[in-house]
């Protein structure tokens, strides 16, 4: 049994107004409490940062609760078993759980999930093969439904999910044009991840880069961002084209309508003329029937190499703050984490 019970955590001490300011954060030490029966005490060893995590620091209506203030941040979970009263875990086990943004704390055994380190790096549970590979599959594979020959576009491509949506489309025979931001994520998106096509939306010639690089229209366009490229995109859809709505991290920030004309009329004449089919999605909704496909599907894509990934690993969680801002405007590379303990697995 461990003798130190106590966690560092960070709260959110402030609902922030535009960018979360450190202001908007606490830093805490608390002590973790004695478990109870079917409870284990979990050692986190990464931190998944998200976009959805804006969201839940605002208390407007949503899919889901906001953090309250004073709580612990929210967030998915790599950890390390330290001590167990449950039949179902037992010390020394690597689990996925939903602990959020400290260094300990308690959970009930039910609500983890063991890792096999041998069958991939237990980061990959918090991406690739986590929520952000869930989300990709499903939303592009149920709303998508891209069919071979087709152009799917994917902004945000650099990212977890995008990166796996161009490359789940390219094995499903469709042609992959990725959009990101800098020279060194366009170049990433056709020399490491194998898109067809990559596009810098900070280009000064965007428009005329996206259309000549689809050609042939747009038949699905996964949406991860909004903004400008979600407006560029749309001149450019087919009769009948798919918009598995992801995100929309270009405006998580934002504190007021953008400036300039209604833009939403001509794009609802679109969705008309074109018989667009435009769908919100929130992953969790389809984990019933696709959550064990999916960990069958890209386990092996993984382990093929059929789907590469990339993660962006910050160290220490007093730098999750900074970092979660990054993320809100792009600086990351890769799937963002936070190590926050020492990876048994890489001693």
């Amino acid at each position: 049994m461990p003798t130190n019970r106590t966690s560092t955590q960070i709260r959110l001490a402030a609902r922030p107004v535009g960018e979360p300011a450190d202001s908007d954060f606490a830093v805490v030490t608390d002590e973790v409490p004695e478990l109870a029966e079917g409870q284990v005490l979990l050692r986190t060893v990464y931190l998944s940062l998200d976009p959805y995590m804006r969201g839940r620091m605002s208390d407007a209506k949503s899919y889901a609760a906001p953090v309250p203030v004073g709580g612990v941040m929210v967030g998915a979970t790599v950890c390390e078993v330290v001590e167990s009263r449950s039949e179902r875990r037992a010390v020394g086990d690597l689990v996925l759980a939903y602990t959020g943004w400290q260094t300990l704390a308690a959970a009930d055994a039910r609500h983890t999930r063991r890792l096999d380190p041998a069958a991939a790096p237990v980061s990959t549970a918090l991406g690739v093969l986590g929520m952000p590979g869930f989300t990709a599959y499903a939303g592009l594979l149920e709303i998508g439904r891209p069919q071979e020959g087709e152009t799917v576009v994917v902004a945000a491509a650099t990212g977890p999910v995008g990166s796996a949506v161009g490359q789940i489309a390219q094995l499903k025979g469709a042609r992959a044009v990725g959009i990101a931001g800098g020279p060194d994520k366009v170049r990433a998106l056709t020399e490491e991840f194998g898109f067809d096509v990559a596009l810098d939306h900070r280009s000064p010639t965007f428009r005329e880069d996206l259309a000549a690089a689809t050609p042939d229209g747009i038949d699905v366009y996964f949406e991860n961002v909004g903004g400008q490229v979600a407006e560029e995109v749309s001149r450019r859809l087919n009769l009948y084209a798919r918009i598995p709505v992801c995100g929309l991290v270009a405006d998580y920030n934002a504190t007021s309508a953008p400036e300039g004309p209604d833009r939403l009329p001509g794009f609802m004449g679109r969705v008309l003329r074109l018989s667009l089919t435009v769908r919100g999605f929130i992953q969790s909704e389809f984990e019933p029937t696709l959550q064990e496909p999916f960990l069958r599907d890209m386990a092996g894509w993984v382990r093929k190499g059929e789907v590469r990934y990339r993660e962006d690993v910050v160290e220490g969680l007093e730098n999750a703050p900074e970092a979660f801002r990054g993320l809100l405007v792009g600086r990351n590379f890769g799937k963002l984490l936070v190590q926050v303990g020492a990876d048994p697995t890489q001693a």
